[in-house]
C-alpha cells in the first residue's frame, strides 16, 4: 500500500485541474454565444455584475452561531477532560447552542423588524 501513495495528490491535483479547466470553457462558451446574438460588452458586463444588497442581521446571525458554537465545543471539551464525561456529549452540546443562537436571532431579528 505505501508504494502508491504518490497516486493520491496526484489525482488530487488532476481533479482540480479538470474541474477549473471545464469551467472556463463553459464560461467562454457562454460569452461567445452571448457575443454571436449581438450582446455588447457593456450588456455583458451588466448580466454578471452582481447587486446583491447585504443584510445587516446575517452577519448578526452568523456572529452569534460561530461564537456559541465555539463555546459549546470549548465547554464539551473541558468537561470531556476535567469530568470525564462520554466525548459523543460535545456533539450534543454543539446542536443545543447552535439552536439556542438561532433562538436568541431570532427573538432580535423580529424586535429589529418590528420596533
Amino acid at each position: 500500500m505505501d508504494q502508491f501513495e504518490f497516486v493520491i495528490p496526484i489525482f488530487l491535483f488532476t481533479c482540480t485541474a479538470a474541474v477549473l479547466i471545464v469551467w472556463l470553457l463553459v464560461r467562454h462558451r457562454e460569452r461567445m454565444n452571448m457575443v454571436e446574438k449581438g450582446l455588447s460588452a457593456e450588456d455583458i458586463k451588466a448580466m454578471y455584475a452582481r447587486d446583491i444588497k447585504r443584510d445587516p442581521l446575517s452577519s448578526l446571525k452568523w456572529g452569534m452561531l460561530f461564537v456559541l458554537g465555539g463555546l459549546a465545543v470549548m465547554l464539551g471539551n473541558f468537561l470531556v477532560q476535567r469530568y470525564d464525561v462520554e466525548p459523543g456529549i460535545v456533539i450534543g452540546m454543539v446542536i443545543l447552542f447552535v439552536g439556542i443562537g438561532l433562538v436568541l436571532f431570532y427573538t432580535i431579528a423580529t424586535k429589529k423588524m418590528n420596533p
